[in-house]
């Protein structure tokens, strides 16, 4: 009896110790804190060498991290389109960053990458994170995930909005609402929320 509810408790313990496996070593950037490897050069898909230095702008930076055929992209990709551009019309950097390492040979690949900007007439920079480099530092592990700084640090990080299948029932633009509020140069409301998606693709 006690044998066997010994194998028990093991089996629940290691069904824990695995459920951490395959996400990421790093623990998720806090509120405050600045741009993570800045200046790391990385590759955008007009074929240019990008920092998150270079695309940040007086204003701050937004930060997505995405995948081609993620299906939560897919349902967010008019909103990430808007918002990408709401960004640039309001002079604040911008970058999606796709750290899917493990689909490198199939659907997040860099042609694929490319094709994904086209179609979604991305114009923002849309870089690829050799080995999920940004990923790890970011502490980022779904897609989309956003963080958003101002000049100087995280202002705010999670999820775009309540309402992951309906734009038209979406009560809370939590990210909106955060850029809003960078703009004016205030805290955000609501500064953390979950980011609800697709698991970064790692290698193992």
């Amino acid at each position: 009896m006690k044998k066997g509810f010994s194998f028990v408790v093991l089996l629940i313990i290691c069904g824990f110790l695995l459920s951490f496996i395959n996400t990421t070593t790093n623990p998720e950037i806090a509120i405050g804190t600045s741009i993570p490897l800045g200046n790391d050069k990385l590759k955008d898909v007009s074929g240019k060498l990008l920092s998150l230095n270079e695309i940040k702008t007086t204003k701050g930076l937004l930060v997505i991290f995405s995948a081609n055929t993620c299906p939560y992209v897919k349902m967010y990709a008019e909103r990430i389109k808007l918002i990408t551009d709401y960004c640039a019309q309001n002079n604040i950097g911008c970058v999606l960053v796709n750290s899917n390492e493990d689909q490198r040979k199939d659907d997040d690949s860099f042609d694929e990458m490319i094709k994904f900007s086209k179609e979604n007439k991305i114009t923002c920079a849309h870089i690829i994170d050799v080995s999920s480099k940004m990923a790890d530092a970011f502490g980022a592990t779904k897609t989309p995930q956003c963080f958003l700084f101002n000049q100087k640090e995280l202002v705010y990080k999670g999820t775009i909005d309540d309402n992951i299948r309906d734009a038209n029932e979406v009560k809370a633009a939590y990210l909106k609402n955060a850029i809003d509020a960078l703009l004016k140069k205030e805290k955000p409301s609501v500064q953390e929320t979950k980011a609800i998606g697709c698991m970064i693709k790692r290698v193992e």
